[in-house]
């Protein structure tokens, strides 16, 4: 693998999510999407094809090609680790969709790993790189609500069983509320509080079994094997608190991030997008709406940021280590809520600086990559 200009990827998953990631890995031109993998050949074929990528195939014909530096792990939540471990075995650096693992033993050993190669696991989400909340973050530090005390957030919906073709993954291990949509919430949380020192929850499932509202399969049940509505509350190192609900039982749906300070209060856009209004809340009753500045391209934003990082040799800002640390977090929650008492969470992590406010994945910075050089 070359050390200079543009980062040959791979992708691993031709499922819902590649499309919106290749639509913007594609178009960012310091990345190279070279080869779709995928257990369906022909539906990692037809991708390649929509796309443009010049191959597809097997995980291990992708994982043969030299110039691919960057495998995007899409699989489904119970085999990130697994694919992750298989992707680092072969020598490359890995982007994972989240969560990075299902446990804290699947997380540091997957950690462990990429250090002991020299290797890096980044991992979704990146919407915390968006306009919307790099906005907010630089916002808070500047001190307009004064010190940042406190947050509340609120996801709730009835669920994506009525519009997902096939979403049984998303109610059993490794996804529901908490797993599936709360590492967006989690992620945004500890970008600006930073870590989590412990956590209380409450945590119900309203029913056994579901059934599917669209799509070819419509009309099917399936059970549910995990909670469908979590409450929590989050300590941090730094002395703040969050109250948090994750639920897929409401038909009202609500979207709800706020953050408190001693001077006023700074509503967010939902943390699962780039872009978005922020609100500010003077202490005099006053509000402002806050546009936001910089980035707002979409998923695969975080697999740019770590191609540049890799070339410039310094650490990613989606970084293994924050993406353990919300694991640690949400296992904890769950935790919490089965033993009914508060749950120490054992790791941290240090957050990064904020991204410049010119910073653009879709800016060319790297060069060409070693087959244009070669042409």
């Amino acid at each position: 693998m070359s050390g200079t200009g543009r980062v040959g990827v791979g992708v691993i998953g031709a499922g819902n999510i590649s499309t919106q990631y290749l639509t913007n890995l594609t178009s960012f031109p310091d990345v190279e999407v070279r080869f779709i993998a995928d257990i369906d050949l022909d539906r990692a074929e037809f991708q390649a094809q929509a796309f443009g990528v010049p191959g597809s195939g097997t995980v291990e014909q992708l994982l043969d090609d030299p110039e691919i530096e960057i495998v995007v792990n899409l699989t489904i939540p119970k085999v990130h680790a697994e694919v992750a471990q298989q992707v680092l075995a072969a020598g490359k650096h890995v982007w994972t969709e989240k969560p990075i693992a299902l446990d804290r033993e699947s997380g540091r050993a997957l950690l462990a790993a990429a250090q002991n190669a020299g290797l890096r696991v980044a991992t979704a989400p990146d919407t915390f790189l968006g306009a919307a909340i790099q906005t907010a973050r630089r916002l808070i530090e500047s001190g307009p609500i004064g010190e940042a005390k406190s947050a509340l957030t609120l996801m709730q919906q009835p669920g994506p069983e009525s519009w997902h073709p096939n979403p049984d993954f998303l109610f059993q291990e490794g996804a529901g509320p908490l797993f599936d949509v709360g590492p967006y919430y989690v992620t945004t949380l500890i970008q600006l509080f930073g870590p989590v020192k412990r956590v209380a929850a409450v945590a119900s499932k309203s029913k056994e079994r579901r059934t599917i509202g669209s799509g070819p399969r419509a009309g099917e049940s399936f059970e549910v094997t995990v909670p469908t509505h979590v409450t929590a509350v989050f300590e941090f190192e730094s002395g703040q608190t969050s109250q948090s609900i994750f639920s897929f039982d409401s038909q009202i749906r609500r979207t709800l991030f706020e953050v408190t300070g001693v001077d006023g209060a700074l509503e967010l856009a939902d943390p699962n997008m780039f872009v978005g209004d922020l609100v500010l809340h003077r202490a005099d009753g006053t509000e402002e709406t806050i546009e936001t500045t910089g980035e707002k391209a979409a998923r695969g934003t975080g697999v740019v940021e770590l191609a540049r990082a890799i070339r410039a040799g310094v650490p990613e800002r989606a970084s293994g280590e924050q993406a353990f640390h919300a694991l640690d977090v949400m296992v904890s929650t769950i935790e919490a809520a089965e033993r009914g008492e508060w749950v120490e969470v054992e790791s941290s992590f240090v957050p990064t600086p904020a991204l410049p406010e010119d910073w653009s994945p879709s800016e060319a910075t790297l060069g060409q990559s070693p087959s244009e050089a070669t042409l």
